[in-house]
């Protein structure tokens, strides 16, 4: 086994080599795996072929390169509905309601929806 001795100002310690090679491999990883997971790159063909698969990846979180001859051509992305806010008001004098809006409805018309 090999062992790496650190010598600081509390004195000296000594650390398991192992240890920290396998924690910087995992650190490298997991840049590594996050990093490819989040996008992933895909011929026109292909896009076309298995677009229902790319779309249940791209709402996972991933994000989809589409290439055409391996260069980039577009990308897909999950779409986030931002809906605009509403202003009361804005369409003041575009509806009109009828003078008799409020008045009871003739006796034909509440037969035909009593049967």
């Amino acid at each position: 086994m090999e062992y790496l001795l650190f010598i600081g100002t509390a004195g000296i310690a000594t650390q398991h080599y192992a240890m920290i090679k396998y924690a910087i491999d995992l650190v490298y990883s997991l840049v590594y795996y996050l990093y490819e997971v989040s996008e992933m790159q895909v011929n026109t063909h292909e896009a076309k072929t298995k677009l229902s698969e790319l779309l249940k990846r791209v709402n996972a979180g991933e994000e989809v390169i589409i290439a055409r001859a391996g260069k980039p051509i577009a990308r897909l992305v999950s779409y986030t509905y931002k809906p605009e806010k509403r202003v009361p008001g804005s369409a003041e004098g575009r509806i009109t309601m009828a003078e008799d809006f409020n008045e009871p409805l003739p006796e034909n018309i509440i037969r035909e929806f009593e049967g």
